[in-house]
Order: structure tokens, then sequence, then C-alpha cells
């Protein structure tokens, strides 16, 4: 079923990465981690929809994205940045995206964070986040969504790295099996992951690697 819904807020949480707020239609219902298809409500743009996670609540009364733009591709997000409150986007039902099975550790690469934002934030407000781990990687400082909140979260639990910035406050290089073992993941617990598939190939043989079952790997569906 397509919903229309009101754009209320947008605004940059970094240099490519958008958060919109929209109404939430009536009895909208979605769980955390979770997707929907969005595209925007104007001439040769409403057929073009894209998968989106939900990174709020799913009590909350307004819904929102974190979007990561992707300029020159003259796609939907480029579009997305160009929005105005007021504007009209198409939603569809929720989906799918990823089911929270027990604590563990969450790997992220880039936007891939976005689906363990809503899971991360619904178990902060259970008091169940302790003992949840984030594993994080992006290309530069610059490139990190919502890190102050995930830092005011995760504490000690929040493993960052950089692949192409040397920062003094950042281990360098990628989430890989010396890393994971060096931030003692453990293997007997649910291990979910989310990021650009050559990255999730990598993490996946080295989790396998490291003796996860692979009934424990939690992936997008």
């Amino acid at each position: 079923m397509e919903h229309k819904v009101t754009l209320r807020k947008i605004e940059h949480v970094n240099h490519n990465v958008l958060h919109l707020v929209t109404d939430k239609p009536k009895g909208y219902q979605f769980t955390p981690g979770q997707a929907t298809e969005l595209s925007i409500d104007k001439p040769g743009w409403a057929d073009k929809k894209r998968p989106f996670t939900f990174t709020n609540l799913p009590e909350d009364k307004e819904l929102e994205f974190t979007i990561k733009i992707y300029p020159s591709h003259n796609g939907v997000t480029e579009q997305l940045e160009k929005l105005q409150v007021g504007d009209q986007l198409l939603i569809g039902d929720a989906w799918g995206a990823i089911q929270y099975k027990g604590k563990g550790a969450f790997i992220a690469g880039g936007a891939g964070v976005t689906p363990f934002i809503s899971i991360l934030k619904d178990l902060k407000q259970k008091g169940e986040l302790q003992g949840n781990q984030l594993f994080f990687s992006n290309n530069e400082e610059r490139d990190f969504i919502n890190k102050n909140n995930l830092e005011a979260w995760l504490g000690n639990d929040l493993h960052l790295i950089l692949s192409e910035e040397e920062h003094s406050d950042y281990a360098h290089g990628f989430i890989d099996k010396a890393f994971l073992e060096k931030h003692n993941l453990e293997v007997s617990r649910p291990v979910y992951l989310c990021g650009p598939p050559p990255m999730m190939e990598a993490v996946e043989a080295d989790l396998y690697k490291m003796g996860l079952p692979k009934s424990h790997l939690v992936v997008e569906e």
C-alpha cells in the first residue's frame, strides 16, 4: 500500500548525509531495523522508488530517515537534497531488513549503520543496550553518521575505524579478524552486519574464520 507523507524537516547531519522527518500515516507500523520504499511525489520521480531504513522509534509520532547522498548519479538521493519542508514523498509499507535477535555485535560500514540506529535507540529506551557492541568503519572522520549519539549510548562498546584517513583518535584500516578479536567480539552471540557488499563479504569470511556459526549472522533480508 502506498502512503503520501509531507516533509516536516530536512537537515544535513554531515557533509553527505541528510536527516528527513515526515508525518506518519495513521496506523503505520514498523519494527526497528525495517525499511520502506520511498520516492519523491514529483513528475518523473514518483516511480523511482529506493529502499531507506527508518531511524526513529515505532511509537514516535513522525517518521525519520537518515540518508546518504550520492552526487553525480543524478538520482533519487541527489533530488532529496533539493527538497523543502512541505514537499511530499511516497512510501510503501515497512518490510524485511534486519531483525534483532539478542545481544551481540553490530558491524557497519558507512551508511550501513542506518538500520542499526533505530534498533540501538529502541534498546536504549528499554534499558537493554548494555552488552551490545558496534564496530563502525568509514573512509574519513567527516563520514561518521550520528557519532555523538552512538558514543553517548555505547561508550566503550563503540569501536570506530577509518580506512582512508590517519587520525590520532581512531584506529586505521578495515574491520577484520584482528580488529574484531582485539575488541573481544564473541562468536557465541549474534552478529549483525550491514555495509557495502565488498566489505560485507570480507567481514563475513573473517567471522567464519573466527568460528561464528552461519546461524548467528544476521544480514538484511
